[in-house]
């Protein structure tokens, strides 16, 4: 088996959790794996790559996301989300739509974001989460990411709710996000809901249920291809010598191919290989694996 599952994760569920029940759902020796972690309290999109699909994870965990956002104003935690020890209650001023949309521009764009202190990354062999848990508190440097749409689409004065349209680069964190407008608005604000929609070309509209899967005779319905996640490169079909060298690592000239980046198939429509080429104008132009399917 080897592909791709578009999972619309359930609010309680780690990603972890997911992937556990997956391998469950295909079989042992099987190997799973997610592209793109959702807080648990966090629903929508989870792809889950199974087979030799999971070497090409990183080509989606790139990809552009896409979310939905409940912003309650007023109110910081110490996770910047509903899950976390309240630390401040302050109170929202009178907002109209021109003052959230000045603020909300802040935010659009390149900017330079604070990652949460609850989150999976590291610092010095450490997750975050764990120190924070141990009472620890990291000043963290703030990161690039580009939010490329930030929407309101409305704002509730009577429960200080702020509803967002999110999309943004990977790395971008939501609950940073929700966090630093309400530090923009003057009182404060954490993540009170939130849905991913979109990750690349999957879409929380064609996402199923993990307990679909769990219950499928035929999982093939649900089954993407492999090359789902990398349809924007170059095809190329290779001759049996051409699949033969690099089914064992070796670089191939590929004559009237002008990408630099290409996903090789077998004569057979079978996705082996994604190749790189540095010149690909060089009249000796050879592209190398960077990951070859078995």
């Amino acid at each position: 088996m080897i592909g791709f599952f578009n999972i619309n994760k359930a609010a309680g569920m780690t990603s972890h959790d997911v992937v556990a029940r997956m391998r469950r759902v295909v079989g042992r020796g099987v190997k799973v794996g997610h592209a793109g972690t959702l807080d648990p309290a966090a629903t929508g999109v989870l792809p889950v790559a199974v087979g030799q699909a999971t070497r090409l994870i990183e080509y989606l965990t790139d990809a552009q996301k896409g979310y939905r956002a409940l912003v309650a104003l007023g109110t910081t935690t110490t996770t910047d989300d509903a899950e976390g020890e309240v630390l401040e209650q302050r109170a929202v001023p009178p907002l109209d739509h021109a003052t959230l949309e000045a603020v909300l521009q802040q935010f659009r764009g390149p900017i330079m974001q604070v990652p949460p202190m609850y989150s999976a990354l590291h610092h010095q062999g450490q997750r975050l989460y764990d120190l924070a848990r141990q009472g620890q508190h990291i000043e963290l440097e703030p990161r690039p990411v580009t939010i490329s749409r930030l929407d309101l689409l409305a704002w509730s004065p009577d429960t200080a709710h702020l509803a967002l349209l999110v999309e943004c680069s990977k790395g971008t964190y939501i609950r940073a996000l929700a966090r630093d407008i309400g530090a923009a608005l003057g009182c404060g604000a954490h993540l009170a809901v939130l849905e991913r929609t979109f990750v690349g070309s999957f879409t929380v509209d064609a996402a199923a249920p993990l307990e679909t899967l769990q219950q499928a005779a035929d999982l093939s319905p649900y089954l993407l291809p492999p090359d789902v996640v990398v349809s924007d490169w170059f095809p190329v079909t290779l001759s049996e010598g051409q699949a033969r060298r690099v089914g064992n690592g070796n670089t191939v000239h590929l004559p009237n191919v002008a990408e630099a980046r290409v996903r090789a198939y077998t004569a057979d429509g079978r996705l082996l290989a994604l190749l790189e080429c540095p010149d690909p104008a060089a009249l000796a132009a050879q592209w190398q694996p960077l990951k070859v399917l078995q």
